[in-house]
């Protein structure tokens, strides 16, 4: 047995031990049963038979990472029952906190939010205020009212959405003082010349495109829906196009394989391919203001990229839970609490191992034009019917395996997302190009911004055709009360096929 196939072993069972603590609240004495049984299996694998030995010896360090697994989550969780803002929640009188902006504030119609770092600790509190006067970040403020613990109904916990961001406690509409500005720090400094790039990208839109035209830019482009039109977001949502206008790690794994595809028809070398493809996702997160969902799906994406270099689907596997484990130790409540954090690790999984399989039904298409077309015109023609085969496999591959957290989430699931997808994803690249452009051009000058701005219209029509075809009420699939034990079921039997199917694939292949 290799060491990183150990260390993958290892991982998982960190892993394990994270997940099981968050869903059950195991007492302080299994944490140490944990470590005896850890300890004897070590200690028995030096006087067993050489046969045995590493089996025993591994299975007794599982033992101890999965220990070390449920220790991280109680202590992050020990942080959050004593942290000292948290527990000035809900007193009936008004208190008084400093602290400066941590964040870029998020703008809507009719309101702002902050999130607040408090001086001397680490709490971070989420205001609410009005929408003026404007606020920035590093900006120091003096905040008065009353601190809550966040809302909990029947249709949304919105503690536990919080709960991932560290942020334990609100403040809806306080008395907010400026001060002045926060010391600088590199990164700081840093992350605010990003957010200026950001907002000049923004108000660039704003003074180019129309309401409808610049929700979906600024979705696509910069991962801003907030301001989005209720009525788009539901048609979005019903195409099955949502992940396009957000930075889900969904979105970045399937537009890493595509710009990948599209490098490698383009006639670059696969390592060339490889750091194109890297340098495009980490460039476009860095211009969307470096958000931690954004963040940790560029790290699934550029690791899904490592997995399609290296050309080995296990050595990807091992890579990116190597990187989720990583991530749970920095912040195991990711793992329950961030749809996002799921949905990456899933559609990763799901493009190594369900795409070959789904390759299998859609590559045949590929030869209708015949092995060896004669005219340029067929070849362009093959090579685009193999793009839109990929994009195809890519794209099914990914929502067989996050299709549960879908609907089990957002209780809605649409029929006709796969063909909506093809349809749509090979022109993205297209419209964040000449939508980015656009934008660029439009901080120097609007005339310079027109240049661009007819073939941005037309891809934007044609995004929104889609949509309206693809968004009618008959193709959209609507759940209510999915019970947990379904997820379990579905991705039993997923794992089970996905086995013996990839345990037939290679006995196939070795007799060949």
């Amino acid at each position: 047995m290799t060491a990183s196939k150990i260390f993958f072993y290892l991982c998982l069972s960190c892993i394990a031990g994270i997940a099981c603590q968050s869903l059950i609240d195991f007492p302080q004495v299994s944490i140490w049963g944990f470590l005896l049984l850890a300890v004897a299996g070590v200690s028995v694998s030096f006087f067993i038979p050489s046969t045995f030995k590493i089996p025993v010896l591994l299975i007794g360090l599982c033992l101890l990472c999965s220990a070390v697994g449920i220790s991280r989550y109680r202590v992050v969780q020990s942080a959050v029952d004593n942290d000292s803002v948290r527990h000035l929640n809900d007193r009936p009188e008004k208190i008084t906190l400093a602290g400066y902006v941590a964040d870029e504030p998020d703008i809507r119609e009719s309101f702002q939010k902050l999130k607040v770092k408090i001086d001397g600790t680490e709490s971070i509190v989420l205001v609410s205020t009005s929408r003026h006067p404007d606020y920035h970040y590093l900006d120091e403020v003096r905040l008065i009212g009353k601190l809550k613990t966040p809302a909990v109904s029947d249709d949304f916990n919105y503690q536990e959405y919080l709960l991932k961001d560290r942020i334990y406690s609100v403040m809806d509409f306080p008395n907010i003082e400026i001060n002045s500005k926060h010391p600088y720090t590199i990164f700081s400094w840093s992350y605010e010349k990003i957010l200026w790039v950001k907002e000049r990208l923004e108000l660039s839109i704003h003074e180019n495109f129309s309401k409808n035209d610049e929700s979906i830019l600024e979705g696509i482009l910069l991962g801003e829906n907030k301001t989005m039109d209720q009525d788009i977001k539901l048609r979005l949502n019903a195409a099955g196009l949502t992940h396009l206008t957000a930075i889900s790690g969904g979105n970045i794994i399937i537009a890493s394989d595509i710009i990948f595809m599209l490098l490698l028809m383009l006639g670059l070398w696969r390592g060339q391919a490889f750091y194109g493809a890297l340098v495009g996702i980490w460039l476009y997160i860095i211009i969307t203001g470096m958000p931690a969902s954004g963040v940790r799906a560029a790290i699934m994406g550029s690791l899904f990229l490592l997995a399609q270099k290296v050309g080995r689907q296990y050595t990807g596997v091992r890579a990116i839970t190597f990187a989720a484990m990583g991530m749970l130790f920095i912040n195991p409540f990711v793992l329950r609490y961030d749809i996002g954090f799921q949905l990456s690790f899933l559609a990763s999984l799901g493009i190594l191992y369900a795409k070959p399989l789904c390759d299998t039904f859609f590559h045949p298409m590929v030869n209708i034009l015949g092995k060896e077309p004669q005219t340029k015109i067929r070849v362009f023609l093959k090579n685009s019917l193999k793009i839109g085969c990929d994009i195809l496999s890519v794209t099914l591959a990914a929502q067989l395996f996050t299709l549960p957290i879908i609907v089990y989430n957002f209780g809605m699931v649409s029929l006709t997302a796969p063909l909506s997808n093809i349809l749509v994803l090979p022109m993205i690249p297209w419209l964040m190009g000449f939508g980015f452009l656009c934008a660029v051009l439009g901080i120097i000058s609007k005339f310079l911004a027109w240049v661009l701005f007819i073939p941005t219209k037309i891809l934007l029509w044609y995004f929104f055709t889609i949509v309206s075809s693809f968004s009618k009420p008959w193709m959209t699939l609507v759940f209510t009360d999915i019970s947990w034990l379904w997820l379990v079921i579905y991705y039993a039997f997923l794992w089970i096929f996905m086995f013996f199917w990839h345990r037939k694939k290679k006995a196939e292949i070795f007799e060949y």
